[in-house]
Order: structure tokens, then sequence, then C-alpha cells
């Protein structure tokens, strides 16, 4: 079971952070991912991050703003959002890619979904 969190209302240009807390055991045996989904959208892939840490793709509308991380000691997954705009809001999931060494880009392979957490950008 996932729990995000850190969701909110920030101005344009601002950041935040999100986190997303994994229940059990395993959390260190697969790899994560965070995808968000604008009203009236479809959810889509934001950044993923290996079991290690060592891989972590993008989106190509986040690269270089936001980083993924992870702490498998504390069974959470980060994602730092820096300069937001406000076409980044949306409710932003995490999710579990339980197969994948290097984390897919596919929401269809994701499983355990967390209830997701809204980030506002006012501009």
């Amino acid at each position: 079971q996932l729990q995000a969190s850190g969701g909110g209302l920030v101005q344009a240009g601002g950041s935040l952070i999100l986190s997303c807390v994994a229940s059990g055991s395993t959390f260190s045996s697969y790899a994560m991912g965070w995808f968000r989904q604008a009203p009236g959208t479809e959810r889509t892939f934001v950044a993923g991050i290996s079991r290690t840490g060592k891989i972590t793709p993008y989106a190509v509308s986040v690269k270089g703003r936001f980083t993924i991380s992870r702490d498998n000691a504390k069974n959470t997954v980060y994602l730092q959002m820096n300069n937001l705009s406000a076409e980044d809001t949306a409710v932003y999931y995490c999710a579990a890619d339980l197969q994948s060494i290097v984390p897919s880009t596919y929401r269809s392979d994701y499983r355990n979904w967390g209830q997701g957490t809204l980030v506002t950008v006012s501009s």
C-alpha cells in the first residue's frame, strides 16, 4: 500500500516536495514511479526510479526541474519539484513497477497505486 503526501498550493516558480511511503518489507525490491493527472486528461508519467536509485527517467516536460529519489530504509520515494508552473497543476500519484529493472514509463506497467496528492500552482 502506498500513501502519497506533500501536495498543496504554491505560486508559480515555487517548489514542493512530494513523498510516498510504502508499507511492507519489499520496497527495495521494485522500481517506483510518479505520475500525474490534470482534470480532463489522462494520467501521464512524470518520473521513475530504479530499485537502487541509479536509474531515473523523467518526462521531457519536467526534466531539469523535478528530481526523484528514494530512501529504502524509510520505504519512501520523493519527488522534488522546482520552478513550478501552472501546467504542473495535477493530482500526483505514486505507484510500484514490480517487474522492471529500468523503471517503465507506461502506466500499465505499474501496480499498487497510491491515493494521489493534489498540487495546485497559481500563476
